[in-house]
């Protein structure tokens, strides 16, 4: 965080007078939004037709993000993205956010202005309203929880419980990068400890960093899928790790699984990564976490039209649950999955 300018103290301002601050000439895009922030409460209204999706995440500094390597743009950029993932994992579109805020005394306000640029460009990028939220102090660090509302059609709402025996398993983009990313974070946060002048070294590891500091929702998928005319049985966001994700569609379906080592979507920055680390690279791409790719499920009828889908890859099949879930090695072998993925209540 910047400290040689001169920086302006949230107590200068007060609560009404940061909120405005962050809130002056929000745009309204979507209909559904009546009434927006500087009310007791935000007006939505959304046609009788449609179901409301609702999701939050609470993202809490020492826990989830390390502010030494975490730019506040790009942390408010994602704090965003991530919950309009969810909603698109859904089926849904997401229309509608709210941000509150737990602010230790070391922020200004700057700082926080820095932190909302990057939740109104996703705002921006996405389509999405800003409606309302909170501020208060805490003595904790920096907590972030945001909300995002959205809307789906009935009919077209997707959970983890629908697939079904010999459905296919598909999954969007590439995994492990996100994870790659935040062990090159991490190893020059230690290279420049206690060092005034340090410049890290990124360099062939622009695509790991990005993928860790700003990730994207695969709104393109759910529309693609859409205008297909495919509807997935199943459908995740993998913010644990692929393994967990696909134990959690599994379990909650009743099935089993099957996924093909070899067909693992694996970019070779993460590759090369994961060699320098000494790293096993299936297990990075299996439990590393944060790609927010979208895992889905769709009958064997659709393969024709998922096969020919740009960023989406067949990686294996759904099984009846007495099989377990599993993935088939190189050399045919069968490792049982486990979910390696992070614990947040294990966390220290």
């Amino acid at each position: 965080m910047d400290s040689e300018k001169k920086l302006t103290e949230i107590s200068e301002l007060g609560e009404f007078g940061l909120i405005d601050r962050l809130t002056r000439d929000l745009p309204k895009v979507n209909g559904s939004t009546v009434m927006s922030v500087g009310d007791d409460a935000a007006v939505l209204r959304y046609p009788a037709d449609k179901d409301v999706l609702v999701t939050t995440d609470m993202l809490l500094e020492g826990v989830h993000f390390d502010l030494t390597y975490v730019p506040l743009k790009h942390l408010g950029y994602k704090a965003a993205v991530v919950n309009f993932s969810d909603i698109y994992a859904m089926n849904g579109r997401p229309r509608q956010i709210t941000v509150s805020l737990g602010i230790s005394r070391r922020f200004a306000v700057e700082h926080i202005e820095e932190l909302f640029a990057g939740i109104r460009l996703a705002c921006s990028v996405y389509g999405v309203d800003l409606v309302g939220g909170d501020t208060c102090a805490s003595r904790q660090g920096l907590v972030i929880s945001v909300t995002c509302i959205g809307e789906a059609d009935p009919d077209k709402v997707v959970t983890r419980s629908g697939a079904k025996d010999t459905d296919l398993i598909c999954v969007s983009g590439d995994l492990g990068a996100a994870y790659m990313g935040l062990q090159a974070l991490e190893r020059e946060k230690v290279a420049s400890a206690g060092m005034k002048d340090f410049s890290p070294d990124f360099a062939g590891k622009e695509y790991l960093i990005e993928r860790q500091l700003k990730p994207e929702a695969r709104r393109d998928i759910v529309e693609e899928l859409d205008r297909l005319g495919v509807k997935p049985t199943a459908m995740m966001d993998i913010s644990d790790g692929l393994s967990s994700e696909l134990m959690h569609i599994c379990h909650d379906s009743g099935v089993g699984c099957r996924v093909y080592e070899e067909r693992i979507p694996i970019d070779y920055q993460t590759a090369v990564m994961a060699e320098e680390l000494n790293m096993n690279l299936v297990t990075a791409a299996m439990n590393g976490g944060e790609d927010y790719e979208l895992l889905f499920t769709v009958p064997l009828t659709a393969h024709e039209a998922v096969a020919k889908m740009k960023g989406v890859k067949l990686i294996g099949h759904i099984t009846k649950p007495d099989l377990g879930c599993a993935m088939i090695t190189r050399d045919g072998a069968e490792i049982e999955l486990k979910a390696q993925g992070w614990n947040p209540l294990a966390a220290k």
